[in-house]
């Protein structure tokens, strides 16, 4: 339908360390019962490819919040992304030189403001080093993710906004589900 599109929804937080656990099927039904068709789940961390009605995606967010809130009694921030949002994600990584291994990507709510991205250090975690391209943050950590400084509630706080990380493999993954 035409009036349909992609997008993936990244859920913060969930069945990560042996909290928020979600079982996939369940958060396929929880957004089929949202309005969505074509749900699909990648992997347990949080990453859910459905279609819906462009009418429908403002306020969809919230509404996801509300109900997982509701059904699973912990709340879970998701950040939205469109097909075409994640194709130009993975077009314009300014960090296409570095090991795919070692890429992340910070996906933010909204965008920051030049004042916030300038109070970012970029000497807060050594040997790691990221780029603030408009909604998202493109972080290399050699090192890996579990050692970095660079962490979500860093930039939450830095940035004033939500954030939530996928590896490049499941960026382009993801991708790869929303055009298939």
């Amino acid at each position: 339908m035409a009036s349909e599109s992609t997008y993936v929804a990244l859920l913060r937080g969930i069945n990560v360390g042996g909290k928020h656990c979600v079982p996939m099927n369940s958060l396929a039904e929880l957004f089929t019962g949202c309005g969505c068709a074509g749900v699909h789940t990648y992997i347990q961390s949080g990453n859910v490819v459905f279609n819906i009605p462009r009418r429908q995606v403002n306020g969809f967010r919230a509404s996801v919040e509300k109900k997982m809130k509701e059904c699973f009694g912990f709340e879970v921030p998701v950040i939205l992304r469109d097909r075409q949002q994640m194709a130009d994600v993975v077009r314009n990584n300014p960090m296409k030189e570095l090991p795919e291994k070692t890429l992340h990507v910070y996906f933010l709510a909204d965008q920051p403001s030049e004042d916030a991205i300038r109070s970012l250090d970029p000497d807060r975690s050594p040997g790691d080093t990221f780029r603030v391209a408009g909604s998202e943050i493109y972080l290399c950590v050699p090192n890996g993710m579990g050692r970095t400084k660079l962490t979500a509630p860093y930039f939450d706080s830095k940035l004033r906004t939500t954030c939530t990380a996928r590896n490049w493999t499941t960026v382009q993954k993801l991708l790869e589900l929303m055009t298939g």
